[in-house]
């Protein structure tokens, strides 16, 4: 019976079920049965798993991923763009995005947060995707290198230094600097158009400027699906970039697939190597990293390398979170009397138990009002798009029902009501 009123409610907020059809609630418990002792049938909250809530130094999957999705500048999907050869061939990304043992949720993240910082579409993040496998030493016969498989000439003019001992196109840092850099030039120079300026790192911006001039074409009225004279792989490289974007929509219809993502996952920054710093993995010890992650991290500092005049840059995980990662596989000593800092109430869950049985005591409320009435504190990162999706709310009622418009920030410590407020 529980299960259906819980699918009933999930129903009628998806608006897949009138209220007319749902199935009617069962009797509430009267403020006269409560003060007479009467215990009502009040459902306990779910325990936390502390695996599953990030520490800090560390965000969720489905955090990075919703950035990523409201980063995007054409959201718009169609059957061509999610099936044919694109699904076979980029069908897999999901399920690598979230793999567990794998790098490349926390490194998709870092490029993610890049392209928000500079004010680019979050398409862009999946260039990495399609050129090297998200993988940061990827190195192509034909001469292209890491993780954006930049070459030697555009690597050296967007800053990245390559000398004897050290290609900082294997940086993950140094490498997606020059390549948001690049994008960023290119964005501006076709009108924000993303597709004109996919087609650019593809091609080069020479040779999408000639061809928008044979088409007499410029970067307001440009159809880059119609310009003269362009290979056949610059023309893909839209259609590739915009069908991975639709393979992951399609994705997350799927509650498994979004689960799989909610967990945490490192937040990944750039950190200065000191000078007396020999090797990466001896600085990896001093900070509590750990030395694999790192190494796949940043092949370009993985065995010797040289220094030269400036600084080098490290990828890894954010402040304090490398040493708890280190333990977080060691077993707890749990003694009488003493809590984990994980198992700890918050101040929030403090107040609502006590909201409970103060209002039923007062008889303001009946039992199934407390047992319907939810609300959700915002953590760090989240959006209203990705706790409407958690409980299956659309976006737009979950801001009604909060007073709240597409443009409001939330911020963390916020609580918002998911339910609508009696009459």
């Amino acid at each position: 019976m529980k299960r259906r009123r819980l699918l009933a409610c999930l129903l009628l907020a998806s608006g897949q079920l009138s209220a007319a059809d749902a199935p009617a609630p069962p009797p509430s418990t009267s403020p006269v049965e409560l003060s007479a002792g009467v215990q009502p049938d009040i459902p306990s909250a779910p325990p936390v798993d502390p695996a599953t809530v990030p520490l800090a130094g560390q965000r969720t999957g489905l955090d990075i991923y919703a950035r990523f999705r409201e980063g995007l500048a054409d959201p718009d999907c169609d059957a061509a763009a999610t099936g044919g050869r694109w699904k076979k061939q980029f069908g897999h990304a999901p399920g690598q995005l979230a793999k567990t043992n794998d790098d490349l949720l926390p490194l998709f993240g870092y490029v993610v947060d890049a392209l928000h910082d500079a004010h680019l579409p979050t398409e862009y993040a999946l260039i990495p995707f399609v050129e090297s496998g998200y993988k940061p030493g990827a190195r192509s016969a034909s001469g292209p290198a890491g993780l954006w498989q930049l070459i030697g000439t555009t690597a050296k003019n967007h800053g990245v230094p390559m000398r004897a001992g050290y290609d900082g196109r294997l940086s993950p840092v140094d490498s997606t600097q020059a390549a948001v850099r690049y994008l960023k030039t290119l964005h501006g120079m076709f009108g924000g158009d993303w597709r004109l300026a996919v087609m650019a790192y593809n091609a080069g911006e020479y040779r999408i400027l000639q061809s928008m001039r044979r088409a007499g074409m410029n970067a307001q009225n440009a159809k880059p699906a119609e310009l003269p004279s362009l290979s056949g792989i610059t023309y893909a490289y839209v259609e590739k970039l915009h069908a991975l974007a639709c393979i992951f929509q399609q994705a997350d219809d799927g509650d498994e697939w979004l689960q799989r993502l909610d967990r945490p996952v490192p937040l990944l920054a750039a950190h200065p190597l000191p000078k007396d710093a020999a090797t990466l993995e001896g600085w990896a010890a001093r900070q509590g990293h750990d030395s694999g992650l790192l190494k796949r991290l940043n092949p370009a500092l993985a065995g010797k390398f040289s220094r030269g005049d400036k600084p080098l840059r490290v990828l890894a995980p954010e402040g304090a979170v490398a040493i708890a990662l280190a333990h977080a596989d060691l077993p707890q000593e749990n003694t009488p009397g003493s809590m984990s800092a994980a198992s700890m109430p918050t101040e929030s869950a403090k107040k609502e138990a006590a909201v409970i049985p103060a209002t039923l005591a007062a008889g303001t409320a009946t039992a199934a009002d407390v047992s319907t009435h939810r609300s959700h504190t915002v953590r760090r990162g989240e959006s209203a798009w990705i706790i409407a999706k958690r409980y299956g709310l659309p976006t737009r009622q979950l801001l009604t029902r909060n007073g709240l418009s597409a443009n409001s920030v939330l911020r963390p410590g916020m609580v918002l009501s998911l339910d609508e407020e009696a009459p």
